[in-house]
């Protein structure tokens, strides 16, 4: 929605109510198409330009507002006395609180230079904000006011009439580019966001680029950024109105803010560990601040407000779906799992042949093996020599040190070489199956030196007294662990498979309609559109192995 909104800025003031023509939103449309198809490029590319041309246009908003504070009205510096709070108030009474959906909209522009605040340290954002992005915006706005002092017929276009002529249009090309800027770190954002949803299990499987080698956090998601253009156009040839847009954004950023606001009483007394009261005094005060614009935002849902709830029940609805259709799927996993005894049993009565090579079995247990391997097994009575059952699971941690990223253990005895493997990974980090081939055989490789046999042996040594003593000593010999480690290199020499589940969930004949819609109709949509786990992973096609099996939940 900002994006939409940030590109009305080269036309219009962003507070101006104005019915946009034709050729507005044409020209609208094109700098969206444009700016969205330059995304796979990478923010990298011209990330350089992006603090020279936010400071140079700050630096304009503060420069021209302290003009029209001496030139016009210097006493207008007296608003910043919190008197004059009050005395609007007391003025304009229900119309002063309607007005504050209209201000509001001064802190959401703020709001998208931080949008991928997730890139820069707390530091950074500090510095900037106190010493350059507040005292510039207070200048613009105070500026814009001493000027509107004298001119009160501009009101619908004091934020242009207010630049000098003599410098109209570089300023107006330096916010162009700042819009541009503006809009590619909401768009940015916006992928960061997918991409950690994804990884927690709460978005479906899509598609995500890093554009970047040396920073991570630099992505593009296909799916995502065409999806958001297309809603972006929808807006703008839909509402055709600059209230309208500002309503729906304005009413977005609020709920975010408060939301944000009463997870921080989560983070101050469980994270920080500080007492509840502080946590409690936080909420309140910041709190009562949002609900207040809050309040007035939602008296403008019928004027555009309402794209905002729709857009979030949405995604919220679709979200929800997909994580409770995925935890139903590991609830069954997990409830129909075969034990180690039964694995191996079944291998010793049915006769299962042994073939050359590794195989990864990818699953989401995390002990035993998964249904589906049953299933194979039982209709395929072999498997490769060297079997090693692989879960990725996702931390809530940005980031998991190689050290700590693989927990590797043996299942049943030497001569089966079976293995338990759990990969973990941040939300952040790079997945590639080819690194993860080769880091998860160094390790088992790593295991198995680790593993050997030891045995005691009786020498003579000299005591205190003179006298000849006996002292045991225990030696570890690792002959068939180095046994297993050349059985492991050959078997990788002889080729890697993988091996997936290509499973469809569907609601059991007892279930509610409710339930059936939610795994049938809607999840089941969402998993045939999402990228496969194959893909996802990046595994070749001819070393793929895909089991189908039918989970009733």
């Amino acid at each position: 929605m900002h994006v939409v909104r940030v590109v009305f800025l080269l036309l219009h003031n962003p507070l101006t109510c104005l019915h946009i023509p034709d050729y507005t939103v044409a020209i609208a449309c094109v700098v969206l198409v444009g700016l969205f198809a330059l995304q796979h490029f990478g923010t990298h590319r011209v990330g350089f330009l992006f603090a020279p041309i936010l400071l140079a246009w700050l630096l304009c908003l503060g420069g021209v507002g302290i003009y029209n504070i001496f030139h016009w009205n210097p006493g207008v510096i007296n608003s910043l006395s919190p008197y004059y709070i009050y005395k609007f108030f007391q003025k304009a009474g229900k119309n002063g609180w309607r007005s504050l959906g209209g201000i509001f909209l001064c802190v959401t522009g703020a709001e998208a230079m931080f949008a991928d605040l997730g890139h820069f340290s707390k530091l950074s954002l500090r510095i900037a904000f106190t010493v350059i992005v507040y005292p510039c915006l207070v200048l613009a706005y105070m500026g814009e006011a001493a000027y509107l002092s004298k001119h009160k017929d501009d009101l619908q276009s004091s934020f242009y009439k207010a630049v000098p002529e003599e410098i109209f249009w570089p300023v107006f090309l330096i916010a162009t580019l700042a819009t541009v800027v503006g809009s590619q770190a909401i768009i940015s954002a916006t992928f960061s966001l997918i991409s950690q949803s994804r990884a927690l299990g709460c978005f479906p499987r899509v598609k995500i680029v890093h554009t970047s080698n040396n920073i991570h956090g630099q992505i593009y998601i296909p799916e995502v950024n065409w999806l958001l253009m297309l809603l972006c156009l929808a807006v703008v040839s839909g509402f055709r109105d600059t209230a309208m847009i500002a309503n729906a954004y304005g009413l977005a950023v609020v709920i975010v803010m408060f939301v944000t606001t009463l997870l921080m009483f989560l983070v101050i007394s469980t994270v920080w560990n500080r007492n509840v009261l502080w946590a409690f005094l936080f909420v309140l005060v910041f709190g009562f601040v949002e609900l207040c614009y809050f309040s007035a935002c939602i008296a403008n849902v019928d004027e555009g407000g309402w794209l905002s709830l729709v857009v979030s029940l949405l995604i919220l609805t679709l979200m929800s779906t997909w994580h409770y259709g995925t935890s139903k799927k590991l609830a069954f996993e997990l409830e129909n799992k075969v034990s180690l005894d039964s694995l191996l049993t079944l291998g010793s009565n049915m006769g299962i042949a042994r073939v050359p090579g590794i195989c990864l079995v990818y699953s989401d247990v995390t002990s035993g093996a998964p249904p589906m391997f049953a299933h194979f097994v039982t209709n395929f009575p072999a498997f490769h020599q060297i079997l090693i059952f692989v879960t990725l699971q996702s931390l809530m941690v940005p980031k998991v040190p190689e050290c700590e990223r693989f927990q590797i253990a043996r299942i049943g005895p030497a001569e089966f070489s079976l293995f338990q493997c759990i990969v973990r990974y941040g939300y952040r980090d790079v997945r590639d199956s080819h690194d993860l081939e080769t880091h998860l055989i160094e390790n088992i490789l790593r295991f198995l030196k680790c593993q050997g046999h030891s045995i005691e042996m009786a020498i003579r040594e000299p005591t205190e007294n003179g006298e000849s003593g006996t002292r045991k000593v225990r030696f570890r010999i690792n002959l068939e662990a180095n046994n297993e480690v050349g059985e492991v290199m050959e078997a990788k020499e002889a080729g890697v498979a993988y091996m997936i589940s290509k499973t469809s969930v569907r609601a059991s004949g007892a279930s509610s309609f409710v339930k059936k819609f939610a795994i049938n109709i809607v999840y089941g949509f969402l998993r045939r559109n999402s990228r496969s786990p194959a893909t996802a992973l990046g595994i070749p096609p001819t070393s793929l192995i895909e089991v189908g099996m039918v989970y009733r939940v």
